[in-house]
């Protein structure tokens, strides 16, 4: 067993990790500027982690660091370990290692990609395999709410994984499965070509994996080359049909394959629950008259309904659409939307279920570059929201653009309105108009994400 060290441990992707490893049987320690819940449970499981970056932190005899894209290169921690000659991993390098040896140990290694739904794709398909007692080992993207972790390491013979092309790093894994949920420009500061340099990435990867699912419905996804298995609404391999707001048909080639319930709304959702049935089916998980099994080592003594059955309690991952709080009447949702079409399915979502004039979406840029590229999109994205609220641009470490800001977009959006500050002062600013029945929607991958926790605070203080 290895000796693991990560450096800014406590974020919710490099926890996940390292929660993988320790269960895995490795030692692991690490460092974090704050410590956080996510620290907690590590520390738990045996981890050592320290508060604060140093070089006393890192254990000579650590075989390998972890380090985030977010650690400067004098970091006192990173610098030791070159110093030492101790090899240092990107997240994404030791996924690739993760992955590889659950394959070597004769596990199917199901991988979801695509610019939406990949922390939902991988965390419902974690979450049904679990609750159907397969154990499947996985690291997402997100907290899965009804179990309360994004990772595990388990004996059973499933590997699910969310595998992000924000930096190109989606080429660096060889799945037995590729789904590929949908492709949109996105991730500009990396992809400075936009569609053609990520479809480039994409067929790479494509290349990579032994099969691969498209959506067929998807205008980018069209534009890969390869030999696919497709999913889609009509004219695909597997299709879906709604019989009501709860409970969605699925065939394969023409033929019933098997019929789910859900709570999740929305169509983006549909597509999710059929990019994860198709995706199991395609494993061989479950016997059943139409299954594919053509990795017939990894079928179970289960059937697909009995596995897919448990797609209705699965209520969604977190900050996705994720209630944080009732503050007197006043329901907010936090989400971690920050691309148009995300937000717009959101809010589409949203409106569906507590009606259009109830909905404050509350919206915060996440990056210049972002903002930039996609700006008209943007504006188009907000119709199914009563009120709009525009904050700063959250940076993500961006230097600033001239003319790209919160409050230029929102002079632009008709009828929204523009509230400067952190979230605290945005939350103070925004409490006092908010009135019983509304459905506050904070909507972005940033410091949004503790919306809810401010208005209750402004609330209080309020009251």
């Amino acid at each position: 067993m290895s000796k693991y060290h990560f450096i800014a441990i406590g974020g919710i992707g490099m926890s996940g990790l390292a929660k993988y490893l320790l269960e895995d049987g490795h030692t692991v320690t690490g460092s974090d500027i704050a410590d956080s819940k996510y620290i907690a449970k590590l520390k738990d499981l045996g981890a050592g982690v320290h508060i604060g970056h140093s070089e006393d932190n890192l254990p000579d005899d650590t075989d390998i660091v972890i380090k985030s894209s977010a650690i400067r290169d004098d970091n006192p921690e990173l610098v030791k370990a070159k110093r030492l000659g101790i090899p240092v991993y990107h997240r994404s390098d030791l996924l690739e290692e993760i992955a590889k040896s659950a394959q070597d140990t004769g596990k199917c290694f199901i991988g979801f990609s695509g610019t939406h739904g990949k922390t939902t794709t991988s965390g419902l398909a974690s979450y049904v395999l679990e609750k159907a007692g397969l154990e499947p080992s996985f690291v997402d993207g997100g907290i899965i709410p009804e179990i309360n972790t994004n990772a595990q390491h388990k004996s059973g013979k499933y590997f699910i994984a969310e595998l992000d092309e924000s930096d190109g790093t989606i080429v660096k894994y060889y799945p037995d499965i590729l789904v590929i949920n949908n492709l949109e420009e996105d991730h500009i500061d990396f992809y400075k070509n936009g569609m053609p340099d990520l479809i480039k990435t994409f067929n790479q990867a494509i290349s990579q994996a032994k099969k691969v699912l498209i959506n067929n419905d998807n205008e980018g996804a069209l534009k890969l080359t390869g030999d696919f298995i497709t999913f889609g609404l009509k004219n695909a391999d597997y299709t879906a049909k709604s019989i009501d707001s709860e409970t969605i048909e699925i065939f394969y080639k023409g033929a019933p394959l098997v019929t789910v319930k859900t709570q999740l709304a929305g169509i983006h959702n549909v597509y999710n629950i059929l990019a994860v049935v198709a995706a199991l089916n395609e494993a061989g998980v479950g016997v059943n008259p139409h299954g594919v099994n053509s990795l017939a080592e990894n079928c179970e003594k289960v059937s697909l309904a009995q596995v897919t059955q448990y797609i209705y309690p699965f209520t969604g991952m977190g900050r996705r659409f994720q209630k944080v709080c009732d503050i007197n009447g006043i329901q907010v949702y936090d989400d971690y939307a920050h691309h148009p079409t995300e937000i717009k399915a959101t809010l589409q979502a949203a409106a569906s279920k507590f009606g259009k004039e109830n909905i404050v979406a509350v919206f915060q840029p996440h990056r210049y570059t972002r903002l930039q590229s996609l700006w008209e999109e943007f504006k188009g994205a907000f119709s199914n929201a009563g009120r709009v609220i525009v904050t700063d641009v959250y940076a993500a470490s961006e230097d600033p653009i001239e003319g790209i800001s919160g409050e230029h977009f929102a002079q632009e959006l008709p009828e929204s309105e523009y509230i400067s500050g952190n979230m605290e002062e945005v939350a103070e600013k925004l409490m006092p108009s908010l009135k019983k029945g509304n459905i506050v929607i904070g909507l972005g991958a940033g410091t949004i994400t503790a919306l809810g926790k401010n208005l209750e605070k402004a609330g209080c203080v309020a009251s």
